[in-house]
């Protein structure tokens, strides 16, 4: 997981992120259509593709050598200690419990993971649950890596791995009983049609989860985030694949949109802190160092781009965002579908922050949960290291040149944070 930027690589499906920019009338709306422009933007949705499936098929070995088959975050509840791949399978476990997909009267008979990275989280769901599981990725690699991993712990029967665009998903309506998405849906260029697709393959009574990096909330009055918070994430856009960025706000507005009932979230942003430093330190040691020339330009630009996203957590403005609800009936859905498109032509994607502003999603207890504590206070002094990691990352930025498509004009590497 190293030195693949933290991207996970579970988030390999492609669909979107949004920035914001005023609507008619004067309310606040995501722009998670494509064709809005947003100081985030840095390639097409085609780009994006094609950039995240070699990105990982160059990156997944050295990830899985260095932290092993599961390629995302972990999970520290109020800080505690504990060894870092235990913590990658606590996240999974600790996000099913905190959904309630354990306290279901019928455990999952099916299971689809949407950013299956090499398999690690489907292969311990289907254990867990003796479910059957699909998987799909951008990533040939991935695919079939995932696939050989399964077959030879004995799940081949039981699972299967293709490659495939999240936002056109090869399933029938109503395929599986639960649809995980984890650490996937910041790599969505249309967050909108991403909901939309997982909607449509969850079965009525099934559950959707998903856990994604987004930006915080924006403010009452705010009509975007800050210029430094957008040139932030541009900076860690161009390194990791990434479209435009959203908020939790914006899943909730849209997971009600297309009829999703019981929507809840949460923030774990202190609960997965512990991750970055290992990651980053892992990056200097002798296998990891070797190992990220090894796999080329992409993946060390990546790697030296990370310690962005720690600083992007410490100032309050990335944050770890869980969101799950659950499918009605098909009718209510379709229906729910429909006057969510009309809404989408009339309004734009933007009843999503507003809606969610209007009717709060349900909150969390401490028995669906271990408490956390809340995200610490911005640490200014953190951000002066970033003089020494902008230099690195723009000598390497230059020497990449020759083969990836520049920036817009007027975009300076780095910028100023």
């Amino acid at each position: 997981m190293l030195l693949v930027p933290l991207l996970s690589p579970q988030a390999m499906i492609l669909t979107g992120s949004t920035a914001t920019v005023p609507s008619r009338g004067g309310a606040l709306r995501s722009a998670v259509d494509s064709t809005l422009p947003s100081p985030q933007d840095l390639r097409s949705p085609e780009q994006l593709r094609s950039g995240i499936a070699n990105f990982y098929d160059r990156s997944s070995q050295l990830w899985e050598r260095m932290w092993g088959e599961h390629m995302h975050h972990g999970y520290y509840p109020n800080g505690e200690k504990k060894n870092h791949v235990q913590a990658q399978v606590d996240m999974i476990d600790g996000v099913l419990a905190w959904a309630g997909v354990d306290e279901r009267g019928q455990k999952p008979t099916s299971v689809l993971d949407v950013g299956c990275g090499i398999g690690g989280s489907t292969r311990h769901i289907v254990r867990k649950y003796g479910c059957t599981g699909k998987g799909i990725t951008l990533s040939p690699y991935q695919a079939e890596r995932a696939q050989q991993l399964s077959d030879e712990q004995g799940l081949g029967g039981k699972l299967g791995f293709q490659v495939a665009d999240a936002l056109r998903m090869p399933f029938a309506d109503n395929s599986f009983d639960l649809v995980w998405s984890l650490e996937s849906g910041e790599h969505m260029p249309d967050k909108r049609q991403f909901v939309s697709e997982l909607t449509r393959v969850v079965k009525p009574g099934g559950r959707v989860i998903i856990v994604t990096w987004c930006h915080r909330d924006l403010e009452a009055g705010e009509e975007g985030l800050r210029p430094r918070e957008e040139r932030l994430l541009r900076t860690i856009n161009r390194a990791f694949y990434l479209p435009r960025w959203c908020s939790v706000a914006d899943y909730v507005g849209l997971a009600r949109d297309f009829g999703l009932k019981g929507v809840r979230t949460d923030d774990w942003t202190n609960d997965i802190a512990q991750f970055w430093p290992a990651v980053i330190a892992s990056a200097f040691t002798w296998r990891g160092f070797t190992g990220l020339f090894r796999s080329g330009l992409t993946t060390l630009r990546g790697a030296l781009v990370m310690p962005l996203m720690s600083v992007g957590y410490k100032l309050g403005l990335i944050k770890f965002g869980l969101v799950t609800a659950t499918k009605p009936i098909a009718a209510a859905v379709k229906v729910a579908a429909t006057a969510a498109a009309t809404t989408a032509t009339t309004t734009g994607l933007p009843a999503a922050a507003a809606k969610a502003k209007a009717t709060p999603a349900t909150p969390v207890t401490p028995a669906m949960r271990p408490s956390t504590p809340k995200p610490a206070s911005p640490e200014p002094a953190a951000v002066k290291p970033l003089e020494a990691v902008k230099a690195v990352v723009k000598r390497v930025q230059s020497q990449s040149r020759s083969y990836e498509a520049l920036p817009p004009p007027g975009f300076v590497w780095g910028g100023t944070f």
